[in-house]
């Protein structure tokens, strides 16, 4: 067959390497196509003054693009028969990524686990996506439910690796020649830097978005991911949900533009530490976001601008401000939470040189 029908659980094997095709050049378009579909306000990525003057040669893409796009690049080899993307850990942003970048992706198969239905396997892989001077921009695992093509087929020995619980300090990767004197809170919205914030603090957004059934498709187009989950209406009419699932990635990036309110002067993602989609998502849910701030660092010889880990809770169709609790005393997730995300960012601080 010259039509491949993508990879199912017995297929992969660990150690096994893919190099997914086809590299991307991301441009201007790809940008603004972004913002239309999330609303994010981030001034980095808004203006290219405010770029310039804290040392950037352009706009910075969004780092949520810039990871869907990567994300998107791997799906044919390795989720394009998933049933679900289950969770991310140890992602670390280490280049920033401007337009007229091109993008290319690798992964590497590092676990297995077959369900205890014997219908479908967890697959973990670690991917990295290089820009096209072969600089590294950006690494992350996952783990994702993949239907198997026989249930018969025998069930690979488990293998389950150990990832970080969150990439500590001194693994984040700062960014190089920026100035943080430069930055502008009045251009940015919020008054807010890296001092004013406390562990523990928790932040209700005030914002809600409706996730139309055409914003989420083109969105996934967007990123050239083609699982079928997000796509194909017929495939998925016979499934659990019995429609298709808004792309998580999507639920991320939106989640991500609510959290603007209150998180104005965040500079850019550093690493994502780890991440659970709770519940799904589908067209005509309203998402909402809640944000909890973790831990904050300060960063050996980068005095102006520190690191924030802050937890990224999306819940759907009421405010986020109505839950006291995001889990039950047992620790299920409400049936309203649809993303749990520990993240951590880079921010300007008041004694900035």
């Amino acid at each position: 067959m010259k039509a491949g029908a993508g990879n199912f659980f017995e297929d992969f094997r660990v150690g096994r390497k893919f190099r997914h095709a086809t590299p991307r050049t991301l441009t201007e378009g790809d940008a603004s196509l972004y913002l239309a579909l999330t609303g994010s306000r981030h001034l980095l990525r808004s203006s290219r003054p405010a770029a310039w003057a804290l040392g950037h040669r352009d706009r910075p893409l969004d780092d949520l693009l810039v990871f869907n796009v990567a994300f998107g690049k791997t799906v044919p080899d390795i989720s394009f028969n998933a049933i679900a993307n289950l969770g991310y850990a140890d992602a670390r942003f280490c280049a920033p990524c401007y337009c007229g970048d091109t993008l290319r992706a690798e992964s590497e198969v590092i676990g297995l686990r077959q369900t205890s239905s014997g219908k479908s396997g967890v697959v973990y892989v670690r991917s990295s996506a290089y820009n096209q001077e072969d600089q590294l921009v950006l690494t992350w695992a996952r783990w994702v439910m993949v239907h198997k093509r026989d249930a018969d087929a025998p069930a690979p020995a488990a293998v389950v690796p150990e990832l970080p619980a969150f990439v500590a300090a001194e693994r984040l990767v700062a960014p190089r020649g920026i100035d943080a004197a430069a930055f502008d809170p009045e251009a940015s919205g919020g008054a807010a830097l890296w001092d004013d914030y406390a562990a523990g603090e928790r932040i209700d957004h005030p914002c809600g978005m409706t996730i139309e059934e055409s914003d989420h498709m083109l969105a996934t187009r967007l990123y050239q991911n083609t699982a079928r989950v997000h796509f194909d209406a017929l495939a998925m009419k016979d499934s659990q949900f019995g429609r298709r699932l808004v792309y998580g990635g999507h639920v991320i990036s939106v989640c991500g533009a609510l959290s603007h309110d209150g998180l104005e002067n965040a500079l850019s993602i550093a690493a994502i530490n780890a991440g659970t989609h709770a519940n799904p998502v589908f067209a005509g849910d309203t998402l909402y976001a809640a944000s909890e701030v973790i831990a904050k660092w300060t960063l050996p010889g980068r005095s102006g601008f520190g690191a924030l880990r802050l937890r990224l809770v999306g819940v759907k169709n009421l405010p986020a401000a109505t839950l006291a609790s995001f889990k039950d005393a047992n620790g299920a997730y409400d049936p309203h939470v649809v993303l749990d995300l520990d993240y951590t960012v880079f921010m300007p601080r008041k004694n900035r040189p």
